[in-house]
C-alpha cells in the first residue's frame, strides 16, 4: 500500500517579519496606548534580530558606533562636563531623545548599495580627516562636532540608504548636546546683551516708567539693572532652538509649518528674554526685594512655558490661515456679494462651462460652480 506523501508545511511568518524580509515599511497603529506602541515596536525589533538580513546591518552599525564612541570618548566627556553649565543643562536629554526616536522610527532595511557604502566611507574619512586637522590647532569643540557626521557615515556604510532615510534626523540632532565654540559664544554674547538691553529699555519706557540705558545697564530710578551674560538670552536661545527642532521632528507638520516654526525659534527666544528683563525692571519700581527674589531669580522657570505658549499660538494661527484639503472635503468660498463657489472633489470647471487647465489645489482637482 503506497504511503501518502503529505505536503510540507510552509513556515508561518508574521506580518512584521515578512515586512522585514521584503524591506517594506512597517506601519504601527496609533490608536493604542503608549505602552502598547512600545510593545509592538519592541516585538518587531526582536523579530528583525532573528532575520540574518536585518541582524547583520544592525550589528555592523552598532559595532562601528561603539568604535567611534571609544575614539571620541575624551570629546564626549568634555560635552558631559559642559552640561554642568546652565546654558547647556539640556545636553543630557539630547542623546536620550535621539535614541528614543531611532527606536520609534526604525524600519526594516534593504540590501546596502555600492553608492551607500561609498558615501558612508567618504563621510567617515572626511570626518576623521577634519578631526585630525582641528586637533593640530587644538580646536576642541569642532573635534567634538565631527562625531555626528562620523556616526551618519557609519549608518550609511552599514545600513545603507534605507536606514539612513529614517535615522539621519535623530543622528544630526545630537549636535545640540555639544556646547557652542568659544569664539561663537564671545561673538554672540555682546550683541545679545545689547539687543536685550535696548528692547527692554524701550519696553519699560513704553509702559510709562522713566528708564535710561547706560551700556548694558538699565537705570530705573535709583536702581541699576545690569544685563549680565546670564541675562543675554543665549541660554534660552540654545535650549529653545533645540526644542523647536524636536517639535518639528515629532509634530508631523506641513513643510511650511516646520519652516515657520524653525524660523521663529530665535525671535521667540529673544522676545521672551526681553519680557523677563522688562518685568524685572518694572518690579524694581514697586518692590526691589520681590524683583530680586522672584522676577530675577525665578523668572527663568516661566520663560520656557511662555515660549512654548507663543509657539503653540503660532501653530494654531498657521492652521487657521492654511487649511489642508482632504478627499471629500466640501468648502464654500464667497466670490462676491451675490456669488457662491462650491468646491468638491473632481475636475475644475469655470463658471459658464469653461474648463481650467492643470490640476487643482493641493494635488487634486476641483469642481467650481458659481451661482449668481
Amino acid at each position: 500500500m503506497p504511503v501518502p506523501v503529505l505536503p510540507a508545511k510552509s513556515p508561518v511568518v508574521s506580518q512584521p517579519a515578512a515586512a522585514a524580509v521584503q524591506g517594506l515599511e512597517r506601519v504601527f497603529p496609533d490608536d493604542g496606548s503608549l505602552w502598547e506602541s512600545i510593545r509592538l515596536r519592541g516585538r518587531a525589533f526582536v523579530e528583525d534580530l532573528a532575520i540574518l538580513e536585518q541582524r547583520r546591518p544592525m550589528i555592523l552599525v552598532a559595532a562601528l558606533t561603539a568604535l567611534l564612541m571609544f575614539s571620541y570618548w575624551p570629546g564626549l566627556l568634555s560635552a558631559k562636563a559642559a552640561w554642568n553649565n546652565p546654558q547647556y543643562s539640556h545636553g543630557w536629554i539630547v542623546p536620550l531623545f535621539s535614541v528614543a526616536i531611532l527606536f520609534w522610527w526604525r524600519q526594516p532595511v534593504t540590501p546596502v548599495s555600492i553608492s551607500a557604502q561609498v558615501a558612508g566611507l567618504g563621510l567617515l574619512v572626511a570626518s576623521l580627516a577634519l578631526r585630525l586637522f582641528v586637533a593640530r590647532y587644538r580646536i576642541i569643540t569642532i573635534d567634538m562636532y565631527t562625531f555626528v557626521p562620523a556616526v551618519a557615515g557609519a549608518v550609511l556604510l552599514g545600513g545603507g540608504w534605507s536606514m539612513f532615510r529614517w535615522a539621519w534626523a535623530p543622528i544630526f540632532f545630537l549636535i545640540f548636546m555639544y556646547p557652542l565654540p568659544d569664539e561663537a559664544t564671545r561673538y554672540l554674547l555682546g550683541p545679545l546683551q545689547t539687543m536685550a538691553t535696548i528692547v527692554s529699555t524701550y519696553a519699560i519706557q513704553t509702559l510709562g516708567i522713566d528708564a535710561i540705558r547706560e551700556g548694558n545697564q538699565i537705570v530705573v530710578g535709583e536702581m541699576h539693572l545690569g544685563v549680565v551674560d546670564a541675562c543675554s538670552g543665549l541660554r534660552m536661545l540654545t535650549i529653545f532652538v533645540a526644542l523647536s527642532v524636536a517639535i518639528v521632528m515629532l509634530g508631523n507638520l506641513e513643510w511650511y509649518e516646520s519652516m515657520v516654526i524653525l524660523a521663529s525659534a530665535v525671535p521667540i527666544a529673544l522676545a521672551v528674554n526681553a519680557i523677563r528683563i522688562t518685568l524685572t525692571g518694572v518690579m524694581y519700581t514697586i518692590d526691589p526685594a520681590i524683583a530680586e527674589k522672584i522676577f530675577h531669580d525665578w523668572a527663568g522657570y516661566f520663560m520656557m512655558p511662555l515660549a512654548l505658549g507663543m509657539l503653540y499660538f503660532l501653530q494654531q494661527l498657521l492652521s487657521k490661515l492654511f487649511v489642508p484639503e482632504h478627499e471629500g472635503l466640501t468648502a464654500f468660498v464667497p466670490l462676491g456679494p451675490t456669488a457662491r463657489t462650491t468646491v468638491e472633489g473632481g475636475g475644475r470647471h469655470r463658471p459658464g462651462g469653461q474648463s481650467a487647465a492643470g490640476g487643482g489645489v493641493s494635488g487634486r482637482d476641483a469642481h467650481v460652480r458659481a451661482e449668481e
